[in-house]
């Protein structure tokens, strides 16, 4: 009788403790499927909050505009993909009364117009001077995109007699690809960070006049709502920032292969030190 007394009474103890972790609303993240480093760090994010801090966690694919609107009505609780100040300096400005920056999450990132280390133009006004190696094209990603908005000012700025053809990370990146097998000229939009570096010798193309800006950082931005309904989460994010080394690890995993979930539960359970100094 005691026994069963016992027993009952740890799990009516139990109870409580059990509702709560049940309890716990579900995150929604909004992230950018093309973009690789979009793709990592929502991913590593997503797995800490859900296995670390114990709230349910989905992450949704979404253009890059309607995720900043998607945070600002609350429709996402977070992105961790906001590059500020420069390419997504016209979201910031329509948004920002709606969102709160809670914190960098990732130093040094950079814009701009990007070619294999081989090709003969240094610059953005070296580009109409080699136009039929490059066939009058600049390679982009999504239409709208901060970059895509950034390049078509350059083209204006520099007076460039180039064409920007649409497409987006992933098609990019393979057209990229392409050109450099067969060691033709060719200038995409870019970013770093980004796995391209990793695999291929790149470079930036010059920017005198700056239309791209200087270097730029990525920021975690939530609905000013997720305060009172995770704090913990908040907390998280405000400490969650990681080096290129870091991150870079997880974007080659996915590029080489590996799904993306897969490449961080990987990558957490092989930083222990880090995740509890993010989490504590």
């Amino acid at each position: 009788m005691k026994r069963h007394f016992l027993a009952l009474l740890l799990a009516g103890l139990a109870l409580p403790f059990c509702s709560q972790a049940a309890d716990k609303p579900t995150i929604k993240i909004g992230y950018v499927e093309g973009w690789s480093d979009s793709v990592a760090t929502t991913n590593v994010a997503a797995n800490i909050i859900r296995n670390k801090l114990g709230y349910p966690v989905e992450i949704v694919p979404v253009a890059a505009g309607i995720m900043w609107q998607g945070v600002a009505r609350g429709d996402l609780d977070a992105t961790l993909s906001a590059w500020l100040p420069t390419t997504h300096e016209a979201y910031y400005t329509q948004f920002k009364d709606k969102v709160v920056d809670v914190a960098v999450n990732y130093p040094g990132a950079k814009i701009g117009l990007i070619v294999p280390d081989y090709v003969a133009a240094h610059s953005i006004a070296d580009l109409n001077a080699n136009k039929a190696a490059f066939q009058g094209r600049i390679v982009g990603i999504d239409a709208g995109a901060g970059v895509m908005k950034k390049t078509e000012e350059a083209i204006k700025k520099y007076q460039l007699d180039y064409t920007l053809l649409p497409s987006s990370g992933t098609g990019m990146a393979a057209e990229l690809a392409r050109s450099i097998n067969s060691k033709k000229s060719i200038a995409v939009t870019g970013w770093i960070p980004h796995w391209m570096f990793a695999k291929w010798k790149l470079r930036f193309l010059d920017d005198p006049q700056k239309v791209y800006g200087d270097a730029e950082h990525v920021d975690s931005v939530i609905h000013p709502g997720l305060a009172t309904k995770a704090p913990e989460v908040v907390a998280f994010l405000k400490k969650f920032r990681w080096k290129p080394e870091e991150i870079g690890k997880v974007m080659l995993d996915v590029e080489n292969g590996a799904k993306p979930a897969a490449a961080a539960d990987g990558w957490v359970k092989a930083n222990p030190a880090k995740v509890s100094e993010w989490t504590h």
